[in-house]
């Protein structure tokens, strides 16, 4: 347990901001937002998040729940600490079962250490089983076990390509013909050949950037659904190979300037028209407002290129579960706001409008509330959520492990570093040397 503690918080700590998408309040000081303590006899319901963000969701739902639910009124006290110190503090509180908060979010590679032994958590199957016709399942599925549903999913987290009308028009591509990997590296070529701009760029950084979601899209993962490594397995394989070639044979990509797309000297570089396309889940359309102004205009989302006809075209990354802890005092209650903030209709509606991420009810995607007018369809142009109906059948759940951080350790460490830096073992050899690492690391 030491062992997988420290290793989830030196890697799970460094992709904070990839996997949930939301502001990273990694030492800061504790943030406390509190709802209804003006209200007389309501029930106190404690809250922990790692991100300050995910609170603007949960007052708003607390201060409309307590409007709509006189007879049930709550006082949420919602407290944001940093990600190592939460999630630290929350396994030792379920694991002594006293001490923690009534609800939390749990980020999705931290998930799976709460899914061991007693778990600690209540499931929500009455709320989620009800909606699951209408939602992208597979996201319900990673805060799942042994048919129970313990985590309500914060987004879809759709893995999506942004290309850059204005690079992609001056090489004369026609986005809308890209819809294979091969289709796109033909379109590479162009954008070389008739612009000062690369297409794309490969992450050494960005396990979940590129090579993961470019495995899922293929029905493959580091672990298969019993647990068992695959990571060196044919389809990965020939991924890593597919990422070296688009830099040193094909020559339409480059290193991504600071390892990962997440980074200042990314952000600048992309800005200033570096590269035509970026693969990334659609929550980064944040990144975009927030790091790349000038883009405002110019950029398109489209589905990522398919591996072959007809094949997947997207992929659902990062992501947080919220969960109930059984040790809470107010269990219906805990889990009946819960529902009502992340689940219904309404609560996916402000999972959009409120935090602008892809919203796990895809029932809620052609609603009037959705088609709104806000600041992402100012810069992005519609037809997002139209583009997402598309492909939300296409999106593989993914395997999570207690070993999951020692697959990502390995692939930036060693992986990335030897295949797509210096060369010097093949994409066989180094995913065959990082699965051995990671066997090691099981068998302890």
């Amino acid at each position: 347990m030491k062992r997988l503690m420290l290793l989830l918080v030196l890697f799970f700590t460094a992709i904070t901001l990839i996997a949930c998408g939301g502001d990273d309040t990694s030492g800061e000081a504790d943030q406390v937002e509190t709802v209804g303590d003006d209200i007389e006899n309501a029930t106190e319901l404690t809250l922990w998040t790692f991100v300050g963000q995910h609170n603007d969701l949960y007052s708003d739902a607390a201060l409309k729940w307590n409007e709509e639910n006189p007879d049930r009124p709550i006082k949420l006290v919602a407290e944001t600490y940093p990600f190592e110190q939460m999630h630290n503090n929350l396994l030792l509180a379920a694991q002594s079962g006293e001490g923690g908060p009534d609800i939390a979010d749990i980020e999705v590679g931290q998930f799976n250490n709460f899914l061991r032994g007693d778990i600690p958590l209540l499931p929500l199957n009455e709320h989620v089983e009800p909606v699951l016709e209408n939602a992208v399942s597979s996201r319900f599925e990673i805060y799942a076990k042994d048919g129970n549903y313990y985590g309500a999913p914060t987004h879809v987290g759709a893995t999506v390509m942004y290309y850059n009308t204005e690079i992609m028009d001056e090489a004369g591509v026609d986005i809308d013909a890209i819809h294979t990997w091969d289709d796109f590296v033909e379109a590479g070529k162009q954008v070389v050949e008739n612009t000062d701009s690369v297409m794309w760029n490969v992450g050494t950084e960005d396990w979940l950037m590129d090579m993961w979601p470019m495995i899922s899209q293929q029905g493959s993962d580091a672990f298969d659904d019993n647990g068992e490594l695959i990571l060196d397995n044919q389809t990965n394989v020939d991924t890593l190979q597919f990422l070296h070639d688009v830099v040193y044979v094909d020559e339409i990509a480059e290193i991504t300037p600071g390892g990962m797309n997440q980074s200042e000297e990314f952000y600048g570089y992309f800005n200033d028209n570096g590269a035509a396309s970026l693969l990334a889940p659609l929550w980064y359309m944040g990144r975009f407002l927030d790091s790349m102004p000038d883009l405002e205009g110019k950029i398109a989302i489209r589905p990522l290129p398919a591996w072959e006809e007809g094949g997947n075209r997207s992929a659902g990354m990062g992501g947080t579960g919220t969960v109930v802890l059984k040790q809470t005092e107010e269990a219906e209650l805990a889990k009946d706001f819960l529902a009502y903030a992340k689940l219904s209709e309404e609560g996916n509606i402000n999972l959009w409008t409120v935090l602008g991420f892809d919203p796990p009810r895809w029932d809620t995607w052609e609603t009037e509330a959705i088609q709104e007018p806000n600041k992402y369809y100012d810069f992005f142009g519609e037809g997002i959520f139209e583009m997402l109906l598309e492909v939300r059948d296409e999106i593989n759940p993914l395997n999570f492990t207690e070993y999951t951080s020692d697959v990502i350790a390995e692939y930036h460490t060693n992986v990335t570093q030897n295949v797509l830096r210096t060369q010097s073992q093949t994409p066989e050899e180094a995913l065959e040397e990082a699965a051995a690492a990671v066997s090691i690391e099981m068998d302890n």
